[in-house]
């Protein structure tokens, strides 16, 4: 076949500039044929022709005083696996520094339940240590490969006709999750995440799960309908979340154990699907029977508000689409609703459960007190104890003392903690809010997981259009005064109690 040498000049020239698709045989007249963006899009979709399952399940502290957090994501791995999804679809992020921790009296093992087993053997570890971050998580549900850093690589290659889980467990405030490294995760960038995701025909229907305080801020007038997306939260967005499994709690974790072995909503929904059918349970029963346990058998006394949130219209589909089916439990029968223990022999009787917010608390009271008299251990664990209070005084009278220098000394308590109505996200502005917490921490420190609680505070001083100028000028001024009287404060003269 001859060729003249300026049609192959023009077809290096389109190849190289448009990606053009050069058809050649016996009789080859000269045309070219160029790919349409629907070419690309049936190559895309062949790739996933049987619909996958994919799920995340992100840790977002670090510590042993943070034990829970990593317990119930493990837990969560072995209910996914049970349910017979793949360890290529579960992309994992834990810091991993509790199982070998020194404090761990069960060395290389975790475990969820007082009397449960190990859970985390087997746990991929997809994502630890720095490489637990907020892009990094972005990048795995986008599947973006190339924008990862660290860690496995492993990210959700889905396409139009799987279904995605993902579950995050750990501290939180309004608009705000926490992470083991900063920064935050803010409401107003996972909520643009997921539209990118649904835009990019990522999924066919995504279910979302979150255990953290004032968790029901981060979908509350943010979250749209016709996403796809159900989700479901711990608390709503004023409350606190709950740990459960504590020293001094009913139930109580073993005797050598001196912290929360797991969260109340957690739990709740992981030891259901634990031993339910999942193909005859709807996400609709799991979530009103986690939403009574959660509650506290429907006391709210160490309890929160389970919420749901997004399209509602997901919730009558079985809950096997996401978390799987266990052949074990094929005889169980179907959900008796509500059911408020795996037992019900607590039917009806308040438990005990410990703020996510006091639980570093409870822990350093533990140790303090089982120490013996004298002892290193005992100092170490009183001073631990010391700092832990002594910075939680020093960040409420910091916001305190901020709010009254700008909104005067009887206003300002009420502008700072305002709660907007229901259909209104939390800040109008997302940019300022992150400037605000960016100013206040230059002069006050950082807020950690307990000073998250004040990003209302934050929120609404955005809200009432603060400048930034005046606001450094003024927690320069407040935290000056607060971190003088923290330092003379002595929190172990009146103790505290579990």
């Amino acid at each position: 076949m001859a060729v003249s040498m300026e049609k192959l000049l023009v077809v290096a020239l389109l190849c190289c500039v448009g990606g053009a698709v050069l058809v050649m045989g016996e009789g080859w007249d000269g045309k070219i044929v160029m790919p349409t963006a629907g070419d690309h899009a049936v190559e895309g979709e062949k790739k996933h022709h049987k619909p996958q399952r994919w799920a995340v399940l992100v840790a977002g502290s670090a510590g042993y005083v943070n034990y829970r957090h990593q317990a119930d994501v493990c837990h969560a791995y072995q209910v996914l696996k049970n349910g017979g999804m793949k360890d290529e679809n579960i992309v994992v992020f834990m810091f991993d520094d509790i199982a070998h921790d020194p404090n761990n009296p069960r060395p290389g093992t975790i475990i969820n339940h007082p009397l449960g087993a190990d859970v985390y053997h087997g746990v991929p570890k997809d994502y630890t240590g720095k490489a637990v971050t907020v892009d990094n998580l972005f990048a795995v549900i986008l599947g973006d490969k190339k924008a990862v850093n660290g860690g496995s690589g492993k990210v959700v290659d889905s396409g139009p006709d799987d279904h995605i889980f993902i579950y995050y467990a750990d501290h939180g405030g309004p608009g705000v999750l926490g992470m083991p490294n900063t920064p935050f995760l803010y409401a107003d960038d996972l909520i643009d995440t997921l539209k990118k995701k649904h835009k990019a025909r990522g999924y066919k229907e995504m279910v979302i799960y979150i255990e953290a305080c004032e968790s029901g801020s981060i979908f509350q007038g943010l979250l749209p309908a016709g996403l796809n997306i159900y989700a479901t939260t711990a608390s709503n967005a004023v409350e606190s979340s709950w740990g459960t499994y504590c020293p001094g709690m009913t139930p109580a974790p073993p005797e050598e154990f001196d912290i929360c072995l797991g969260d109340l909503y957690s739990v709740a929904w992981m030891e259901d699907a634990d031993i339910e059918n999942l193909k005859k349970e709807t996400l609709r029963d799991q979530y009103l029977i986690v939403k009574s346990r959660t509650s506290n058998h429907k006391t709210y006394e160490t309890g929160s508000h389970v919420m749901e949130f997004g399209d509602l219209k997901i919730n009558v589909k079985k809950v096997d689409q996401y978390l799987g089916y266990n052949p074990a439990n094929e005889n169980a029968s179907s959900p008796i609703l509500p059911r408020d223990d795996l037992s019900n022999s607590l039917e009806g009787v308040k438990e005990r459960h410990v703020s996510q917010r006091d639980a570093d608390l409870v822990h350093f009271w533990h140790k303090y007190h089982r120490a013996k008299e004298g002892s290193p251990a005992k100092a170490e664990a009183g001073l631990n104890l010391m700092r832990i209070v002594n910075h939680r005084v020093h960040i409420d009278k910091s916001v305190e003392l901020v709010g009254k220098l700008l909104f005067g000394a009887s206003a300002g308590p009420t502008m700072l903690t305002s709660v907007r109505s229901q259909e209104l996200p939390l800040v109008d502005d997302w940019s300022c809010l992150k400037s605000m917490v960016r100013v206040f921490e230059s002069s006050c420190g950082l807020l950690t997981q307990y000073g998250m609680k004040h990003m209302r505070a934050f929120a609404n001083i955005c809200n009432a259009g603060v400048d930034p100028l005046k606001m450094g000028t003024v927690a320069a001024e407040a935290c000056a005064v607060s971190s003088l009287g923290s330092r003379t404060w002595q929190p172990l003269t009146t103790g505290f109690s579990a």
